[in-house]
């Protein structure tokens, strides 16, 4: 008998038996049941279970935070409980029984733009790089690392090669990643980005700056249509992703197998192509301009600061709801509208809050071995950018250090849209985060992450003296 055995079975047993899961997996961090009826799940006995550090519900998931020995653990657990294996897909799938049309929405979304984080982190952090090269290094005088020494001007050089892959060529990660969402060839999604950013195609970044006679086109004698690529553009991509699915997806059910592998794919992506050039491209081109530009209006107008304030405030919240995934467009949208975005620092700022209000708690109860072997992972991963133990496994469950947290967010977000931070992309939503800031504000930023650092690790100590909420681990005279 392992040492996960009896946690194991008093998991199943609290969980409602074997009967009451639909489907299970794991995660780096936590275990992931649907339930076929979440009340049968007794919360507070299973947060008893000394190997579990938390429990929450999301995206119709009844998720038990485990920590690092997540995986031994599922695997004696799945013996235990008797039930097979499940894939994260299959899960997510069967929870979505448990959702809204709207949770439904944003797990879509998430789904899409996930694949891509790992890709835009690496983006982010090579243009980091690129900037602090272009920095003058003698004052008065212009004298970059680049200008300075030819081996960092070809490191520069080499660099752009991988950015540019990241970012202009995006869509076809998008237009790979609604396919593999939706069910279609992920080959066929691919050959459909790589048809929205072809070399043939005039850049976007050159259609601002073109006369009408120097866009090509292809001539079709009774109509031409203008040959533009959507280099880093995300609606488009997206809209196009799906068309080309919804049509690979309901001609395989009319096509007879025998000739479906011939006329599937044809009918599927030639009038796609064609109709992301003439419609959903020029239309999505649009709706991206529109949403970069509501959003960088309200962060630079007189109402920054409360625009700032009212997102640092609320994210974390967003997080646990699983709306914060609809920031992912935002940010790429920005990003090539603006060539940065200002909305993800308040994100690394945020997540940056939420591990300090835990330190505050190591703090506070800095005595108590069997507290830190909770709080003291917690804290850590937290700061370098997962927050799912920090946020569902101390912060929310003693409630205080999550206020806490939320109001150092608060204030350090408008600290970083009152002086303009912007970052290259999307990055490590922690300490590593600094990295992804453009070098001309790396400083603000870092007097932005002393300010979610400091404020809610005061504001817990504070709070806890007063009484305010759950004093977590241990009662107070």
């Amino acid at each position: 008998m392992s040492k996960y055995s009896e946690p194991a079975k008093r998991l199943l047993d609290e969980i409602g038996g074997s009967e009451n899961i639909s489907a299970v997996t794991h995660c780096a961090t936590r275990m992931r049941f649907v339930l076929v009826d979440p009340k049968k799940a007794d919360v507070e006995k299973i947060e008893a279970i000394p190997i579990v550090k938390g429990t929450f519900t999301q995206a119709g998931q009844f998720q038990v935070i485990v920590g690092n020995e997540v995986s031994t653990f599922y695997n004696e657990f799945v013996k235990m409980a008797g039930v097979s294996d499940t894939s994260k897909d299959d899960a997510k799938d069967a929870a979505k029984k448990n959702m809204n049309f709207l949770q439904r929405m944003i797990a879509h979304l998430a789904d899409i733009f996930t694949p891509l984080i790992p890709a835009l982190v690496v983006g982010g952090l090579i243009l980091g790089f690129r900037n602090l090269m272009e920095i003058d290094l003698l004052e008065g005088r212009t004298m970059t690392l680049v200008e300075s020494s030819q081996f960092w001007a070809g490191v520069h050089s080499f660099l752009w090669l991988i950015g540019e892959a990241i970012f202009h060529f995006l869509p076809v990660g998008i237009t790979w990643a609604v396919a593999r969402k939706m069910g279609a060839s992920q080959i066929l999604g691919i050959v459909l980005g790589i048809t929205l950013v072809s070399p043939q195609l005039l850049n976007a970044y050159g259609v601002a700056g073109a006369e009408s006679g120097d866009i090509p086109v292809w001539d079709f004698g009774f109509i031409q249509i203008e040959m533009i690529g959507y280099q880093a553009q995300v609606i488009p991509a997206i809209l196009a992703g799906l068309l080309f699915s919804v049509l690979e997806i309901n001609l395989r059910k009319v096509i007879p197998n025998a000739i479906s592998m011939i006329f599937v794919p044809f009918l599927s992506l030639v009038p796609t192509v064609l109709l992301a050039h003439t419609v959903l491209g020029p239309i999505g081109w649009q709706i991206g301009t529109f949403i970069s530009d509501v959003v960088y209006g309200g962060l630079t107008s007189a109402f920054g600061w409360l625009f700032a304030a009212l997102f640092g405030f609320v994210y974390a919240p967003l997080v646990i709801t699983g709306l914060h995934h609809m920031t992912n467009a935002i940010d790429l949208q920005l990003m090539n509208a603006l060539d940065g975005t200002p909305l993800w620092p308040m994100i690394a700022l945020s997540n940056i809050a939420q591990g300090s209000a835990v330190l505050a708690i190591i703090y506070i109860n800095r005595k108590n071995k069997e507290e830190r072997q909770v709080s003291v992972p917690a804290a850590i991963s937290c700061y370098l950018g997962v927050t799912e133990p920090a946020m569902f496994g101390i912060n929310l469950k003693y409630g205080f250090p999550f206020l806490a947290a939320m109001i150092g967010s608060m204030v350090a977000a408008v600290i970083s849209v009152g002086s303009g931070v912007m970052a290259n992309s999307i990055g490590v939503g922690g300490l590593p985060g600094i990295l992804s800031i453009q070098p001309l504000h790396m400083v603000m930023f870092a007097v932005a992450m002393v300010v979610a650092i400091v404020i809610p690790f005061i504001l817990t100590v504070v709070f806890s003296k007063m009484n305010f909420g759950k004093i977590p681990f241990q009662k107070r005279a």
